[in-house]
């Protein structure tokens, strides 16, 4: 049985890919592309990038966590709102929020091909890192 495009995309996101970028084929299309939107600027990246970056991820965080806010599904389309925090190598005691996303993905073939991602690093601000917690409820 196929997963639905909100299990994919959630299973990305939640997936334990920058330890081991060879989860990335359980969601990822091999000809998948990220048009990425981030404070650093635009890039756009096929599976091979995703995977390269996933794994120098590993190389600087003990554990990765993300907390979905939004997961919405349209046909083969599947739009989220997420931050990641992260247990460092250089602070594996403390959680910290890093980033928010907000992302759309289209599918292919029963897989994750298509990405639009726009991220915004967190900061120290309450209300900013609490502000998924508050939309679930």
């Amino acid at each position: 049985m196929s997963k639905s495009a909100k299990d994919l995309v959630r299973g990305l996101y939640e997936s334990d890919f920058f330890n081991d970028s060879s989860v990335l084929k359980q969601y990822l299309h091999e000809d998948a592309e990220l048009y990425w939107n981030a404070s650093t600027g635009f890039s756009k990246m096929t599976y091979s990038d995703i995977a390269d970056m996933s794994s120098e991820m590993g190389k600087s965080f003990i554990s990765l966590r993300s907390s979905i806010s939004h997961l919405i599904a349209e046909d083969d389309k599947v739009s989220a709102r997420l931050t990641y925090y992260i247990k460092a190598v250089e602070n594996p005691d403390e959680e910290v929020g890093i980033i928010h996303f907000m992302a759309i993905w289209e599918l292919k073939d029963g897989l994750l091909y298509r990405g639009y991602q726009i991220s915004q690093p967190s900061d120290e601000d309450p209300q900013n890192n609490d502000a998924h917690i508050r939309i679930k409820s």
